[in-house]
């Protein structure tokens, strides 16, 4: 089978490899659809994310979906079109039973946190466990299902903002519309938030946001974004000056999540309304169970499927992850297998 290995910051590979055999327990998919993850254009470009660094070939991915081809128990039927939850969880913590992806010990599909790697879908085939496994509704294609992880994400963030937010259904702005902002903004206006707004710097990314149901959409380092207006902001850009943005377009006594991943680094952020409007500052990490509510939303509003905006074949994958780095050019980019 052919699979896919970043050796390196660009030096991304299309290799023969032997396809896997199930074991106990495991279930060999046939993999259709990949999205590319910001995490994977880090392995990619740098040869690390944040502190993981690609130390072995290692294969990306972790948003896909696929057909059963195989499963020894006889379980799930050959052809069984299916999404994945690419975690397994580690050691669970008191206090954090309903937040198993916070455990420490687990790991995560296409992940180079731990040696070896934790490979991930990028080829022809993979080797999954049983209970990572979600069947997909009818309705719901293989092209869109791919999409379940992510909306995952943004759902795990809207369940972060909680009841911290209770007038969520008049208010929201979200601070960056790439893939998974797109996602948080899909993800409000299924859910029936009565006003969304969303900045970023560039136009195509504000026309995707209003294609996807956006009420009102501001060009940052362009227009004024209203300060103390929302009682929810999700910050997903992971820019410094967009979290001081997001503090102070928040309202008093309201929410930020911090949904983009923060540099490891000290950053230079603004924090005085924190503490004057008592806002909250809240980090929301993966998911737990929000891909299930992913992957029927997938199926009820199938206009989610225009954050998908590219789907090249995995033979060229350099060109597909250069798209994906260009967030003004590109939504969510997909590899087809």
């Amino acid at each position: 089978m052919k699979g896919l290995f970043i050796h390196g910051p660009e030096d991304m590979r299309l290799e023969d490899v032997a396809v896997p055999e199930p074991g106990q327990g495991e279930v060999l998919l046939r993999v259709r659809y990949v999205g590319i993850c910001g995490s994977d254009l880090h392995y990619y470009f740098h040869g690390r994310n944040g502190e993981n660094v690609v130390r072995e070939p290692f294969t990306p991915g972790h948003e896909f979906s696929a057909t059963v081809e195989a499963d020894p128990s006889g379980e799930w039927p050959p052809g069984t079109p299916v999404t994945v939850h690419p975690a397994r969880y580690g050691t669970p913590v008191k206090g954090l039973a309903d937040r198993p992806h916070l455990w420490p010990g687990g790991d995560y599909l296409g992940s180079a946190a731990d040696l070896p790697h934790r490979q991930g879908a990028a080829a022809e085939y993979v080797l999954v466990e049983k209970h990572m496994l979600r069947a997909l509704p009818d309705g719901l294609s293989l092209r869109d299902a791919a999409l379940a992880e992510p909306l995952g994400v943004a759902l795990h963030a809207l369940t972060i903002a909680g009841d911290g937010c209770g007038n969520l259904g008049d208010r929201a702005l979200v601070l960056g519309a790439g893939p998974v902002g797109l996602l948080v903004v899909a993800a409000l206006v299924a859910r029936g938030v009565e006003h969304v707004a969303v900045g970023d710097i560039h136009k195509p990314a504000l026309e995707r946001s209003r294609a996807l149901g956006a009420h009102e959409t501001f060009l940052v380092g362009t227009d004024d974004i209203p300060a103390t207006a929302y009682p929810v902001v999700f910050e997903c850009s992971a820019a410094p000056a967009s979290l001081t943005q997001a503090i102070a377009s928040a309202a008093r006594a309201g929410v930020v999540i911090q949904v983009g991943m923060l540099a490891d680094a000290a950053i230079g952020v603004n924090l005085a309304p924190l503490v004057s409007k008592e806002v909250q500052l809240r980090g929301t990490f993966r998911f737990s169970t929000e891909i299930d509510e992913a992957v029927d939303m997938l199926a009820a509003n199938p206009s989610i499927s225009q954050v998908v905006t590219h789907v090249l074949p995995a033979a060229e994958a350099v060109e597909a992850f250069a798209i994906a780095k260009d967030s003004a050019a590109s939504g969510k980019v997909l590899l087809e297998f």
